[in-house]
């Protein structure tokens, strides 16, 4: 146990000399007690008069990329940020003096299945304990965080949010053009005609683009029925454009019917207070032990290393996640696009 506890604080100590011979000076190296325990927990943010100690709306919030896979960071263990939302709203399900849910999305969405996971995620919680689900968008609820979003019950956005994006995308790139120019052929034994769709080492065929463009259309049709399914205010005259795929803000999106209105984080504290039937609340916000919460604003959770690499072998969209870029996303993301 020393010896490993030894080899962590060397490992501590090497990336802390990095990051200071990387010019940040101004920094100091903290060793301390942990908790055995890494189970959520909650911190009081707001609190109007009079209702310390009393009922509870709780904020979960929803950062970076939706996928159903670990999201490791440096020196910290992962998180799979599905299974981490999929805790905080059983939390507040167990919690009766919970009285209604804030979640604060700020995420260009992911998969199509992890997005699909949490908003029936939500679906269960608000028919489970008829609790209200209020949404906040911050800087970016795009594509799969707008479908997440749809699954709450009313939708504030910041004017300036970008949010739509309402489409699927699935990334291929083919390399059989440049491996030929160097005399390198893909030579793949397969089971089938269909089992090497999308392999970027060969032409892609007519069929096989259209085995795929079916999936992308099917996913497409059903993020289309959940938009309009939970979005009455919109007019159908304005679904086929605003469902191409194009990201609009916040202030565009309440005038066209895709939120309920434009507002910030206080708005949405004050439109679940109502939808509970409260005239008083304290905000509290779920976190990790270790994490600090110094206000609602504070990121939750956003992993250490999370980010977009995109190079000519491979497109890795975060730590976690599959190094392959043949996955189905409801994704905004233009740095990768």
């Amino acid at each position: 146990m020393i010896a490993f506890l030894a080899r962590c604080i060397a490992l501590a100590l090497a990336s802390l000399a990095l990051a200071c011979g990387a010019g940040c000076s101004n920094m100091r190296f903290v060793i301390d007690a942990v908790p055995a325990e890494d189970d959520l927990t909650e911190t009081a943010i707001w609190a109007d008069p009079g209702a310390s100690g009393g009922n509870k709306i709780a904020q979960i919030d929803v950062t970076g990329l939706i996928m159903d896979a670990e999201t490791p960071g440096l020196l910290i263990p992962g998180e799979n940020p599905v299974a981490r939302f999929v805790e905080s709203l059983q939390l507040a399900a167990s919690d009766s003096a919970v009285k209604a849910v804030i979640i604060r999305i700020n995420s260009p969405g992911g998969t199509v299945t992890a997005s699909d996971v949490m908003h029936r995620e939500v679906q269960r919680f608000k028919q489970r304990t008829n609790k209200p689900v209020v949404i906040s968008m911050a800087d970016v609820a795009a594509s799969g965080g707008y479908y997440l979003a749809c699954a709450g019950d009313e939708i504030v956005a910041m004017p300036t949010t970008v949010t739509g994006s309402i489409g699927v995308i699935m990334q291929t790139f083919n390399f059989s053009e440049g491996m030929k120019k160097i005399g390198i052929r893909s030579d793949a034994i397969t089971s089938g005609p269909n089992k090497a769709v999308g392999s970027p080492f060969e032409p892609m065929p007519p069929e096989h683009r259209e085995l795929l463009q079916n999936l992308v259309s099917e996913f497409y049709a059903n993020f289309r029925s959940v938009v309009t399914a939970n979005r009455p205010a919109l007019s159908p005259g304005d679904v086929d454009w605003i469902t191409d795929g194009r990201v609009v803000t916040g202030a565009r999106a309440a005038e066209v019917g895709l939120v309920d209105r434009v507002g910030d984080l206080h708005d949405a504290f004050a439109a679940a207070k109502t939808r509970a039937g409260l005239s008083a609340a304290r905000l509290v916000k779920y976190h990790r032990p270790l994490e600090h919460v110094g206000s609602a604003y504070a990121a939750s959770h956003v992993p250490a290393a999370a980010g977009t690499q995109v190079n000519m072998l491979q497109l890795n969209l975060s730590p976690g996640a599959a190094a392959t870029p043949t996955n189905f996303y409801y994704l905004w993301d233009p740095s990768v696009w």
